[in-house]
């Protein structure tokens, strides 16, 4: 249906999904993976089912949609020292299931800044984004952490996006709310 639409990207993963929602990182590893068949439970029926098209799993790789894979912790994470920890076990079940890195964008998205008013500052956006990329280099490769966009979500204003953008491993931003009000365009130019 995203085809359908003329969309070429779809978010997954997003703190929504993941907190509202409950999926887990193995199903949006499931939604991210590129294979033909994935035989898998139905966790309302507890019946096996060997389906392409379930909406439990819509293989967004498969059906040549690119995938914007969303990572980011809870404010009581961050608190608790396992910031680090949560994105990295979040990333390893989306490498899991990716073989062409060009088709996706990795997006740090803090859970606690996320439609909150509180954004990262850039130091935080940075360090997560640099070990991120170092995370790709060792697990994945040296191709992938040089070439993967990491771009970061939680609440970007025109007040701030100047100063995210400064840093050298925020690719870009996933906007939410502000990409409705008319200081968008000061967003989408914060590297100009």
């Amino acid at each position: 249906m995203i085809k359908d639409c003329g969309a070429d990207w779809v978010v997954l993963g997003h703190s929504e999904r993941r907190h509202v929602f409950g999926e887990s990182d193995e199903l949006i590893g499931q939604k991210v993976r590129r294979r033909e068949h994935l035989t898998h439970t139905h966790t309302h029926t507890g019946e096996l089912c060997m389906c392409v098209f379930c909406p439990q799993v819509s293989h967004a790789l498969l059906s040549d949609v690119c995938v914007v894979a969303c990572v980011g912790e809870t404010l009581e994470q961050r608190e608790d020292g396992s910031t680090e920890e949560v994105v990295y076990a979040q990333t390893q079940v989306i490498a899991e299931n990716v073989s062409d890195w060009g088709k996706v964008v990795l997006a740090y998205e803090p859970v606690w800044a996320i439609g909150t008013g509180r954004t990262a500052t850039p130091e935080q956006a940075q360090s997560v984004h640099e070990k991120l990329r170092a995370w790709l280099r060792a697990h994945v490769s040296d191709d992938a952490a040089d070439s993967v966009r990491i771009i970061y979500g939680g609440s970007v204003t025109a007040a701030n996006c100047r100063e995210l953008a400064s840093q050298s491993d925020v690719d870009g931003f996933l906007v939410g709310g502000a990409s409705l009000k008319p200081e968008f365009i000061d967003i989408i130019n914060a590297r100009a």
